[in-house]
């Protein structure tokens, strides 16, 4: 007993030493390597930077290295600081030679984020469906949730827990009229009511066939998007926009970053090289000239400027990591949301 009882010990205390010394090395000694807030400016066709430095503030630049002062920096780039510009009484008539207004840019600006731990997360299974076409202002929770299984579609009263069997027959069968194989290989939606309006979801069927699925009226609209199941894609992300351009961003087995525009339909490929959602943080910064996409890698951070228009590659900026911590037993990771000893 007394020797099982010294081995505990010590398997207990290598196992901490494991965990705490990488882990005190890497607070103390390893400083941060985050990558500085990075912007794509139309204004002079370059990324700009703000890179904080220790004691002077932060710094303004391009990557060319020309400073700027903070209303300069303002000014090139006119779309994301709007407001201080309205302040200054600032803010152009017009940019490249289009008009703009203040509430233009404000429709058509929007912010995407996407991280690995959102992605590899448990799933309930079970969604809200929202009427997208009620005539009124405020979008309402319903009553019910659905779940897609190898039958068909069920909705669920949430109140008394019971299958709603008339609805479910009436979504389940308008999908097999539109060819949908069950089971639903990827559900997207955006079950909040915090929004402007509702696109319900888009659906990858067992046939990696892409479908959009919303409720109107009581009734279920469904539509099959066509070619997309010659994309095998793996990700979805309804959008839902102010601007109402696109209906979604989707990403292959490839890694391929690709647009689902709206009302039309079509997809279409991006300039964005590479992008795994499973370990790749995904920050999207869009108005209405161009998109910042900033893919963040463990090896460093990629940045694509893209044509707001045509989703082609306007210019590409690479910010490697050059620090590396001491690698050790560790219980989390920003890869997901799990708890659970593993080698770092």
């Amino acid at each position: 007993m007394k020797r099982f009882s010294t081995l505990l010990f010590y398997t207990t205390m290598a196992l901490l030493l494991l965990w705490q010394l990488p882990w005190c090395y890497n607070f103390f000694a390893v400083k941060s390597d985050r990558a500085p807030f990075t912007l794509y400016s139309t204004i002079i066709g370059d990324f700009v930077q703000m890179i904080p430095e220790e004691g002077k503030g932060v710094k303004r630049c391009d990557l060319s290295g020309h400073i700027y002062t903070e209303a300069e920096f303002d000014s090139i780039l006119p779309t994301f600081y709007a407001r201080q510009l309205m302040s200054d009484e600032r803010f152009p008539d017009s940019i490249h030679g289009i008009a703009v207004t203040p509430r233009q840019i404000q429709r058509e600006n929007f912010t995407f984020r996407s991280s690995p731990s959102d992605i590899n997360a448990p799933s309930i299974g079970l969604y809200p469906l929202l009427e997208s076409l009620s005539g009124r202002v405020d979008l309402e929770m319903p009553d019910d949730v659905f779940r897609i299984t190898q039958k068909g579609i069920e909705f669920i009263d949430m109140k008394s827990n019971s299958l709603k069997a008339d609805k479910s027959q009436l979504f389940t069968q308008a999908m097999l009229n539109k060819g949908f194989s069950f089971p639903a290989l990827e559900i997207s939606g955006n079950p909040t009511t915090r929004k402007e309006y509702d696109e319900g979801y888009v659906l990858l069927d067992a046939k990696h066939q892409l479908f959009h699925l919303k409720q109107m009226r009581g009734r279920p609209y469904v539509r099959l998007v066509a070619g997309a199941e010659k994309l095998l894609l793996k990700h979805l992300y309804i959008t839902e926009f102010s601007n109402k351009k696109t209906l979604a961003f989707m990403i292959d087995e490839n890694h391929q970053f690709y647009v689902l525009n709206a009302p039309s339909y079509e997809i279409k490929k991006t300039g964005v090289a590479h992008c795994n959602p499973e370990t790749d943080d995904l920050i999207i910064l869009g108005d209405l000239f161009n998109w910042t996409v900033k893919v963040g890698t463990p090896e460093g951070v990629n940045y694509y400027a893209l044509d707001a228009s045509s989703y082609a590659l306007v210019k590409h900026h690479e910010e490697r990591q050059t620090s590396q911590g001491m690698p050790g037993l560790t219980f989390t990771s920003y890869l997901d949301k799990y708890v659970f000893p593993r080698f770092e």
